[in-house]
């Protein structure tokens, strides 16, 4: 019982060592030239589900989603739920995730902003 302990928290750390953290815009692209999160993605809520893969993003990796209101980002968030990508968040508008992002100290992936080719 305590090999199956220890090979179990081996387990879960190991799984959890590589997620990282990505923050995505689901506005449009003139939204999103007006201002938003520093390194955030920007995938309209309306492609996210066929535009994802290209940015390999994986299924573990913690997702930050936001918009303007926080609608279409619940959208986005129910489309990658349906995909498997099981830790996701919404933070509702622009203001809020950049409050809440600057309030956690969160690190933003997202690189260059452009998918892996």
């Amino acid at each position: 019982m305590k090999k199956i302990l220890v090979f179990a928290t081996l387990c879960a750390a190991l799984t959890g060592a590589g997620a990282k953290e990505v923050v995505i815009d689901v506005r449009t692209a003139d939204e999103y030239a007006q201002g938003h999160v520093e390194g955030a993605l920007n995938i309209e809520h309306s492609e996210i589900a066929k535009e994802i893969a290209k940015f390999r993003i994986d299924k573990s990796d913690k997702i930050i989603l936001y918009c303007r209101s926080g609608r279409r980002s619940a959208i986005a968030l129910e489309s990658l739920k349906g995909l498997g990508y099981s830790n996701l968040e919404n933070y509702g508008g622009l203001d809020e995730a950049q409050r809440r992002l600057k309030d956690s100290a969160a690190p933003k992936v997202g690189g260059d902003n452009k998918p892996a080719k």
